[in-house]
């Protein structure tokens, strides 16, 4: 019997536990895409990467003149030239031809490298952000709500995590379910049934 007490008074507590933590968690959702393209920083980026973009093509369309004018040149001068001169020269050209071939690849290398560079602290930014609204408001859980199929009921805490960087968010965005009101379950859309 005693035993029995023991068990039973175990259970009975574990119970009590498990439901109060479920009662005192808290989940919230946010779009950090969302987020991240209403912070100003995000304009001044995009701007910055599309004067790197300009300033990358403007060269190698330098390049492609330059390469123009010297094929030109070697034309023009061919006449004249020894035929171990005409060799150098048109390696010379090849190897210019071959750099204004790679340049694409290059320069989206190097657009790409400039965007994770510009956007890396601006993701840092919103993920504090994020961090601080989460401990003051107390969320145990706040979800990337554009990767989740199937969620609990929460809260969408754009306009919280706005507020807290002092963003204005544009009408109609996040506000579907402002905290405070529970969001309904998502689902995946339900698979045809299979033909028979």
């Amino acid at each position: 019997m005693k035993k029995f007490l023991t068990a039973a008074f175990i259970t009975v507590t574990a119970l009590v536990t498990t439901s109060q933590v479920n009662a005192q968690t808290k989940i919230g959702y946010i779009s950090t895409q969302e987020l991240v393209s209403i912070m100003p920083e995000t304009a001044k980026a995009d701007s910055n990467l599309q004067q790197y973009r300009t300033a990358l093509i403007q060269n190698a369309q330098e390049k492609q003149s330059s390469l123009e004018s010297a094929i030109e040149k070697f034309n023009k001068d061919s006449a004249t030239m020894s035929v171990s001169v005409k060799d150098v020269k048109r390696g010379e050209l090849q190897k210019m031809l071959n750099d204004l071939q790679a340049e694409d690849q290059r320069i989206q290398q190097q657009l790409q490298q400039r965007q994770q560079e510009l956007i890396a602290p601006i993701n840092r930014k919103a993920f504090d952000a994020v961090q601080a609204v989460a401990k003051e408001n107390g969320y145990s859980y706040i979800f990337e709500k554009d990767a989740l199929l199937v969620a609990p009921p929460g809260d969408d805490v754009l306009q919280l995590v706005a507020k807290k960087m002092n963003i204005k968010v544009p009408a109609g965005r996040g506000a579907q379910n402002q905290p405070g009101t529970t969001a309904p379950a998502t689902t995946a859309p339900a698979k045809p049934a299979p033909a028979k």
